[in-house]
Protein backbone atom coordinates (compact mmCIF):
# COMPACT_ATOMS: atom_id res chain seq x y z
CA UNK A 1 0.00 0.00 0.00
CA UNK A 2 0.81 3.91 -0.56
CA UNK A 3 1.91 4.70 0.98
CA UNK A 4 7.89 24.18 4.85
CA UNK A 5 8.16 28.99 1.67
CA UNK A 6 6.03 32.02 0.73
CA UNK A 7 4.11 32.04 -2.27
CA UNK A 8 5.52 33.21 -5.29
CA UNK A 9 3.69 36.72 -6.33
CA UNK A 10 7.14 38.21 -5.91
CA UNK A 11 8.70 36.04 -7.98
CA UNK A 12 6.30 36.33 -11.08
CA UNK A 13 6.98 40.26 -11.13
CA UNK A 14 4.99 43.27 -11.42
CA UNK A 15 2.82 42.15 -14.06
CA UNK A 16 1.43 39.48 -11.73
CA UNK A 17 0.66 40.91 -8.75
CA UNK A 18 -2.27 41.98 -9.45
CA UNK A 19 -3.56 38.56 -10.83
CA UNK A 20 -6.43 36.65 -9.35
CA UNK A 21 -3.36 33.85 -9.14
CA UNK A 22 -0.88 35.78 -7.39
CA UNK A 23 -3.88 37.27 -5.27
CA UNK A 24 -4.95 33.60 -4.24
CA UNK A 25 -1.67 33.10 -2.82
CA UNK A 26 -1.50 36.06 -0.45
CA UNK A 27 -5.12 35.35 0.75
CA UNK A 28 -4.13 31.47 0.85
CA UNK A 29 -4.40 30.18 5.06
CA UNK A 30 -0.73 29.21 6.37
CA UNK A 31 -0.40 25.57 6.73
CA UNK A 32 2.57 23.23 7.61
CA UNK A 33 4.38 22.37 4.68
CA UNK A 34 3.95 18.38 4.58
CA UNK A 35 5.08 17.42 1.40
CA UNK A 36 7.89 15.30 1.23
CA UNK A 37 9.22 14.63 -2.68
CA UNK A 38 7.83 14.38 -6.03
CA UNK A 39 8.89 10.44 -6.29
CA UNK A 40 6.38 9.77 -3.53
CA UNK A 41 3.84 10.82 -5.87
CA UNK A 42 2.24 7.08 -7.11
CA UNK A 43 -1.14 7.01 -9.27
CA UNK A 44 -3.65 4.77 -8.18
CA UNK A 45 -4.89 2.09 -10.72
CA UNK A 46 -7.16 -0.15 -10.12
CA UNK A 47 -7.22 -3.37 -12.30
CA UNK A 48 -9.89 -6.80 -12.73
CA UNK A 49 -7.15 -9.58 -10.49
CA UNK A 50 -6.45 -11.06 -13.87
CA UNK A 51 -5.47 -8.18 -15.95
CA UNK A 52 -2.64 -7.28 -13.34
CA UNK A 53 -0.07 -9.50 -14.56
CA UNK A 54 -0.47 -7.74 -17.92
CA UNK A 55 -0.56 -4.25 -16.83
CA UNK A 56 2.91 -4.81 -15.06
CA UNK A 57 4.49 -6.01 -18.31
CA UNK A 58 3.18 -3.50 -20.28
CA UNK A 59 3.85 -0.46 -18.14
CA UNK A 60 7.06 -1.77 -17.06
CA UNK A 61 7.89 -2.50 -21.03
CA UNK A 62 6.77 1.00 -21.81
CA UNK A 63 8.75 2.54 -19.35
CA UNK A 64 11.46 0.25 -17.90
CA UNK A 65 11.93 0.62 -14.23
CA UNK A 66 10.67 -2.32 -11.51
CA UNK A 67 7.62 -3.42 -9.43
CA UNK A 68 7.61 -4.71 -5.74
CA UNK A 69 6.36 -7.98 -4.87
CA UNK A 70 2.77 -8.15 -5.46
CA UNK A 71 0.94 -8.92 -2.14
CA UNK A 72 -2.20 -9.50 -0.80
CA UNK A 73 -3.98 -7.65 2.35
CA UNK A 74 -6.84 -5.05 3.31
CA UNK A 75 -5.95 -1.46 2.32
CA UNK A 76 -9.33 -0.26 3.03
CA UNK A 77 -10.63 0.42 6.66
CA UNK A 78 -13.65 -2.01 6.05
CA UNK A 79 -12.85 -5.75 5.32
CA UNK A 80 -11.79 -6.06 1.43
CA UNK A 81 -9.23 -8.04 -0.08
CA UNK A 82 -6.73 -6.73 -3.01
CA UNK A 83 -3.25 -7.44 -4.15
CA UNK A 84 -0.95 -4.43 -4.21
CA UNK A 85 2.20 -3.70 -5.83
CA UNK A 86 4.19 -0.50 -6.34
CA UNK A 87 5.60 0.18 -10.03
CA UNK A 88 8.59 2.57 -10.05
CA UNK A 89 9.63 4.28 -13.59
CA UNK A 90 12.21 6.95 -14.12
CA UNK A 91 9.01 8.81 -15.04
CA UNK A 92 6.31 7.70 -12.84
CA UNK A 93 5.24 5.58 -10.24
CA UNK A 94 1.95 3.40 -10.00
CA UNK A 95 0.24 2.06 -7.05
CA UNK A 96 -1.61 -1.15 -8.45
CA UNK A 97 -4.50 -2.99 -7.20
CA UNK A 98 -6.36 -6.17 -8.21
CA UNK A 99 -9.04 -6.42 -5.92
CA UNK A 100 -10.61 -9.78 -4.99
CA UNK A 101 -13.47 -8.41 -3.08
CA UNK A 102 -15.86 -5.12 -4.16
CA UNK A 103 -14.29 -2.38 -4.22
CA UNK A 104 -15.45 -0.25 -1.05
CA UNK A 105 -16.62 3.48 -1.58
CA UNK A 106 -15.28 5.96 -2.31
CA UNK A 107 -11.81 4.02 -3.18
CA UNK A 108 -10.97 3.74 -6.89
CA UNK A 109 -12.35 7.71 -7.19
CA UNK A 110 -9.00 8.90 -5.40
CA UNK A 111 -6.38 9.35 -8.37
CA UNK A 112 -3.24 9.23 -6.51
CA UNK A 113 -1.73 9.09 -3.06
CA UNK A 114 0.83 11.88 -1.54
CA UNK A 115 3.55 10.92 1.16
CA UNK A 116 3.41 13.61 3.84
CA UNK A 117 6.15 13.83 7.03
CA UNK A 118 2.81 13.31 9.23
CA UNK A 119 -0.41 12.60 8.31
CA UNK A 120 -2.27 14.00 11.19
CA UNK A 121 -0.82 17.23 10.55
CA UNK A 122 -1.47 17.04 7.12
CA UNK A 123 -5.07 16.24 6.97
CA UNK A 124 -5.11 19.34 8.92
CA UNK A 125 -3.88 21.47 7.16
CA UNK A 126 -6.02 20.07 4.34
CA UNK A 127 -8.83 20.86 6.33
CA UNK A 128 -7.78 24.43 6.89
CA UNK A 129 -7.26 24.64 3.30
CA UNK A 130 -10.59 23.81 2.10
CA UNK A 131 -10.31 20.48 1.13
CA UNK A 132 -13.35 17.51 2.58
CA UNK A 133 -11.94 14.61 4.33
CA UNK A 134 -13.76 11.93 2.92
CA UNK A 135 -12.15 8.89 4.43
CA UNK A 136 -10.61 9.59 8.07
CA UNK A 137 -7.28 8.48 8.76
CA UNK A 138 -7.51 4.59 9.26
CA UNK A 139 -4.13 2.22 9.44
CA UNK A 140 -2.82 0.00 6.61
CA UNK A 141 -0.89 -2.86 6.82
CA UNK A 142 2.53 -0.47 6.31
CA UNK A 143 1.48 2.63 7.86
CA UNK A 144 -1.69 5.30 7.89
CA UNK A 145 -3.63 6.89 5.14
CA UNK A 146 -6.92 9.40 4.26
CA UNK A 147 -8.87 10.19 1.48
CA UNK A 148 -9.49 13.90 0.87
CA UNK A 149 -11.59 15.73 -1.67
CA UNK A 150 -10.83 19.09 -2.89
CA UNK A 151 -12.77 22.01 -4.45
CA UNK A 152 -14.31 20.41 -7.69
CA UNK A 153 -14.57 16.86 -6.49
CA UNK A 154 -11.12 16.08 -6.69
CA UNK A 155 -10.13 12.81 -4.82
CA UNK A 156 -6.06 12.25 -3.35
CA UNK A 157 -5.48 9.95 -0.73
CA UNK A 158 -2.68 11.03 1.65
CA UNK A 159 -0.48 8.35 3.33
CA UNK A 160 2.40 8.08 5.94
CA UNK A 161 4.79 4.89 6.30
CA UNK A 162 5.62 3.86 9.48
CA UNK A 163 9.45 2.86 8.56
CA UNK A 164 10.19 5.96 6.02
CA UNK A 165 10.64 5.40 2.41
CA UNK A 166 13.20 6.26 0.46
CA UNK A 167 12.78 6.44 -3.17
CA UNK A 168 15.16 7.33 -6.38
CA UNK A 169 14.41 10.78 -8.00
CA UNK A 170 12.29 10.84 -11.40
CA UNK A 171 14.31 11.23 -14.67
CA UNK A 172 11.11 13.59 -15.68
CA UNK A 173 8.36 14.67 -12.86
CA UNK A 174 4.76 13.13 -13.98
CA UNK A 175 2.05 15.37 -14.31
CA UNK A 176 -1.04 15.22 -12.29
CA UNK A 177 -3.78 15.85 -14.59
CA UNK A 178 -7.18 17.16 -13.20
CA UNK A 179 -10.22 18.46 -14.73
CA UNK A 180 -12.50 20.56 -12.68
CA UNK A 181 -15.16 22.75 -14.19
CA UNK A 182 -14.93 26.85 -13.97
CA UNK A 183 -17.51 27.17 -11.56
CA UNK A 184 -15.10 25.72 -9.14
CA UNK A 185 -11.52 26.12 -10.51
CA UNK A 186 -10.31 29.11 -8.65
CA UNK A 187 -11.18 27.56 -5.58
CA UNK A 188 -9.30 24.22 -6.32
CA UNK A 189 -6.41 25.92 -7.44
CA UNK A 190 -6.46 28.37 -4.27
CA UNK A 191 -7.04 25.24 -2.02
CA UNK A 192 -4.59 23.26 -3.29
CA UNK A 193 -1.92 26.12 -3.53
CA UNK A 194 -2.35 26.56 0.17
CA UNK A 195 -1.72 22.97 1.15
CA UNK A 196 1.22 22.29 -1.09
CA UNK A 197 2.97 25.49 -0.58
CA UNK A 198 3.29 25.39 -4.48
CA UNK A 199 2.93 28.04 -7.19
CA UNK A 200 1.70 28.82 -10.12
CA UNK A 201 3.94 27.69 -13.28
CA UNK A 202 1.32 29.17 -16.06
CA UNK A 203 -2.42 30.35 -16.03
CA UNK A 204 -3.26 30.18 -19.93
CA UNK A 205 -6.82 31.61 -20.53
CA UNK A 206 -7.09 30.84 -24.04
CA UNK A 207 -4.99 27.13 -24.15
CA UNK A 208 -5.39 24.87 -27.75
CA UNK A 209 -8.20 23.08 -27.45
CA UNK A 210 -6.94 20.20 -29.40
CA UNK A 211 -5.23 19.33 -26.03
CA UNK A 212 -8.85 18.42 -24.61
CA UNK A 213 -9.59 17.01 -28.51
CA UNK A 214 -11.43 19.77 -29.44
CA UNK A 215 -8.66 21.96 -32.40
CA UNK A 216 -11.53 24.32 -33.27
CA UNK A 217 -11.39 25.65 -29.30
CA UNK A 218 -9.65 27.18 -26.55
CA UNK A 219 -9.95 26.34 -22.68
CA UNK A 220 -8.11 27.33 -19.66
CA UNK A 221 -4.92 25.52 -18.67
CA UNK A 222 -3.13 25.96 -14.91
CA UNK A 223 -0.14 24.49 -14.40
CA UNK A 224 1.41 23.96 -10.44
CA UNK A 225 4.31 23.37 -9.36
CA UNK A 226 4.91 21.90 -5.67
CA UNK A 227 7.31 19.66 -3.50
CA UNK A 228 4.57 17.18 -4.38
CA UNK A 229 5.50 17.26 -8.13
CA UNK A 230 3.45 18.85 -10.77
CA UNK A 231 0.12 19.14 -11.14
CA UNK A 232 -2.24 20.22 -14.32
CA UNK A 233 -5.96 21.71 -14.00
CA UNK A 234 -7.60 21.91 -17.13
CA UNK A 235 -10.72 24.02 -16.76
CA UNK A 236 -13.84 22.87 -18.93
CA UNK A 237 -17.89 23.14 -19.80
CA UNK A 238 -17.48 18.99 -19.24
CA UNK A 239 -17.95 18.72 -23.71
CA UNK A 240 -15.26 16.66 -23.45
CA UNK A 241 -14.48 13.62 -26.49
CA UNK A 242 -12.98 10.31 -25.27
CA UNK A 243 -10.57 9.91 -23.55
CA UNK A 244 -10.28 13.25 -22.61
CA UNK A 245 -11.03 13.37 -18.75
CA UNK A 246 -10.00 9.64 -17.86
CA UNK A 247 -6.46 9.72 -17.68
CA UNK A 248 -4.98 10.29 -14.76
CA UNK A 249 -1.15 11.26 -15.05
CA UNK A 250 0.58 12.63 -18.03
CA UNK A 251 4.49 10.97 -18.49
CA UNK A 252 7.24 13.07 -19.74
CA UNK A 253 9.90 10.65 -22.42
CA UNK A 254 12.59 11.76 -23.72
CA UNK A 255 11.17 10.14 -27.31
CA UNK A 256 7.93 9.76 -27.66
CA UNK A 257 7.93 8.03 -31.00
CA UNK A 258 10.36 5.37 -29.20
CA UNK A 259 7.85 5.18 -26.36
CA UNK A 260 4.94 4.55 -28.28
CA UNK A 261 6.49 1.79 -30.44
CA UNK A 262 7.42 -0.24 -26.81
CA UNK A 263 4.22 0.59 -25.54
CA UNK A 264 2.42 -0.83 -28.53
CA UNK A 265 4.48 -3.95 -28.72
CA UNK A 266 3.11 -4.67 -24.82
CA UNK A 267 -0.62 -4.43 -25.92
CA UNK A 268 -1.07 -0.89 -25.35
CA UNK A 269 -3.75 1.02 -27.22
CA UNK A 270 -3.16 4.30 -28.57
CA UNK A 271 -6.35 6.23 -28.55
CA UNK A 272 -5.30 9.69 -29.94
CA UNK A 273 -2.49 9.81 -32.41
CA UNK A 274 0.78 12.42 -31.18
CA UNK A 275 -0.25 15.42 -31.73
CA UNK A 276 1.77 19.04 -30.84
CA UNK A 277 1.10 22.00 -28.87
CA UNK A 278 3.26 24.92 -27.11
CA UNK A 279 6.47 22.98 -26.82
CA UNK A 280 5.02 19.35 -26.66
CA UNK A 281 4.12 16.27 -28.52
CA UNK A 282 1.55 14.40 -26.80
CA UNK A 283 -0.46 11.21 -27.23
CA UNK A 284 -3.10 9.09 -25.65
CA UNK A 285 -2.85 5.56 -24.69
CA UNK A 286 -4.67 2.69 -22.91
CA UNK A 287 -2.74 0.19 -21.19
CA UNK A 288 -4.19 -3.35 -20.23
CA UNK A 289 -6.70 -3.05 -17.88
CA UNK A 290 -8.38 -0.26 -18.98
CA UNK A 291 -5.65 2.50 -17.63
CA UNK A 292 -5.65 5.66 -19.60
CA UNK A 293 -2.43 7.83 -19.32
CA UNK A 294 -1.17 10.93 -21.28
CA UNK A 295 2.36 10.46 -22.85
CA UNK A 296 4.34 13.49 -24.00
CA UNK A 297 7.85 14.89 -24.93
CA UNK A 298 9.32 18.35 -26.29
CA UNK A 299 8.31 18.94 -29.83
CA UNK A 300 11.19 18.88 -32.25
CA UNK A 301 12.44 22.27 -33.60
Amino acid sequence: MRMYSKFFALALGIAAIGSPMSAMAREAPATPMVAVGSQYDTTHVYVAPAEVDRFVDSFLGTFGGQSTRQGIATVTPTPSSTSTQLLQTPVGTVSLFGFRTPVPHPFGLERTGYLVTDLDVAVKAARASGADVIVDIFPDPIGRDAVVQWPGGVNMQLYWHTTPPNYTPFQTVPENRVYVSSDRADAFVKSFLAFSHGKVASDARQAPGVEIGRPKDSYRRVRIESTFGKLTVFVTDGHLPYPYGHELTGYEVANLADTLAKAKAHGVKVLVEPFSSEGRESAMVEFPGGYVAEIHAGAAR
